[in-house]
């Protein structure tokens, strides 16, 4: 008796013989690329009844191999096919937009919503208003008509607050701006203050909401230079933008302060803490920094040991420390015949003497030092101590 199972082999037998030799392909109609819809459409804003406008969905992925249906009028059928279409409206209002990329398994869509203004429809006008300080914290005029351009002054600091922190209020003022005719009117104003970040993540950088007013105050603004959008609306739905650079810069003085004297066989220093900011992505980068040292050329309480002896002469230096404290500039081998800097200095009796950090120093690069938190660092190397009259640091953004 012959088994049930033997014709079932034989025939599972014919087909492997049959296939030897055949490599099996992958048709790549299993793959697990990710499908994703994308658009954009020309011209993105400002689109009036019978405006032509361009629809390019060329960055859907994957790049090869998709199919691409638009409905434009919301009605759920296909109006156009293809990566780049063209479509107009005849009525204002705003329309949504659906494309629907499929890879023939897999498939996604992405909506737009988009505004159309009558034909007659006149854009508004954005319009910043420029102002700066009339003068900066050494009472020299201040010839600016572009930038927003600001100085904080503290030039009475105590000795118990060696820390730059202060900060200053901007005031943004859009009331200049133009509605488009009189028949229209601005319905927003919107501000952007970091236009190089786009935090709403709708793929355009320079239209987040962080202020919202014809005019507003911006509150808490460090020493730094900033770039500020302003996006407005008018009441027929046309948009128009604006921007504007803000330069805020800072001094600050240490004045009649003693510093003791090495008597210990270690320096005696005073240490000033500063943020340095150089940050080329968001457009926000110092420009120099100063220390500016001014102090007696002899303390009136030194007594020479020997008529003609020079240990009452002083000499005192600017060290500037990174971050990481790494030294990266000092006064030190400044002479003593050569401590004057200043258009004030009172050569006779004082020594004056400046530490500039140009911005290269703050870049991030292997030879340099790159920004953060800084240190300009007052040092005493001889025995006896010494009354300063004034030490000024200055950030300069502009």
């Amino acid at each position: 008796m012959k088994s049930a199972s033997m014709p079932i082999l034989l025939a599972l037998l014919m087909v492997v013989s049959s296939l030897a030799g055949c490599v099996f392909e992958d048709d790549g109609s299993g793959s697990d690329d990710e499908v994703l819809a994308v658009f954009n459409y020309s011209p993105s804003s400002n689109i009036r009844t019978g405006d032509v406008i361009t629809f390019d969905a060329s960055s859907s992925t994957p790049s090869n191999g998709l199919t691409y249906r638009w409905d434009f009028d919301e009605d759920g059928a296909i109006d156009e096919t293809g990566r780049s279409t063209t479509w107009h409206y005849d009525s204002s209002g705003t329309k949504i937009i659906e494309l629907t990329v499929s890879d023939g398994s897999k498939s996604n869509t992405l909506t737009k919503e988009l505004t159309i203004a009558e034909a007659t429809a006149i854009p508004p006008t954005a319009d910043i208003a420029q102002y700066a300080d009339s003068e900066d914290c050494s009472d020299e005029d201040i010839d600016e008509n572009t930038n927003i351009v600001l100085w904080i002054c503290e030039m009475d600091k105590s000795m118990t607050d060696r820390d730059i922190s202060a900060t200053t209020t901007v005031t943004l003022d859009a009331s200049s701006s133009e509605p488009g005719d009189s028949s229209q009117y601005i319905t927003e104003w919107n501000w952007d203050l970091d236009p190089s970040t786009d935090k709403d993540n709708d793929g355009d950088s320079e239209n987040d909401v962080d202020f919202s007013g014809e005019t507003i105050d911006w509150s808490n603004v460090e020493p730094g230079e900033y770039e500020v959008n302003l996006n407005i609306l008018n009441s027929v739905g046309m948009t128009d933008s604006d921007s504007i650079k803000v330069y805020v810069s800072y001094a600050g003085q240490w004045s009649d302060f003693e510093i003791g004297g090495n008597t210990s066989g270690n320096a005696q220093t005073l240490d000033f803490d500063m943020n340095i900011v150089y940050d080329k992505d968001k457009g926000n980068t110092i420009r120099k920094a100063v220390g500016e040292l001014t102090y007696p050329q002899q303390d009136g309480d030194c007594t020479p040991v020997f008529v003609g002896a020079t240990n009452c002469r002083a000499k005192l230096d600017i060290y500037a420390f990174n971050e990481e404290d790494e030294e990266a500039k000092n006064t030190s081998d400044t002479g003593l015949d050569q401590r004057a800097d200043g258009d004030d200095c009172d050569e006779e009796n004082n020594d004056c003497i400046h530490l500039t950090l140009s911005s290269y120093m703050f870049t991030d690069t292997e030879s340099t030092y790159g920004d953060g938190d800084w240190v300009l660092q007052i040092r005493n190397e001889k025995v006896n101590d010494l009354q300063v009259e004034s030490f000024i640091i200055r950030l300069h953004y502009k």
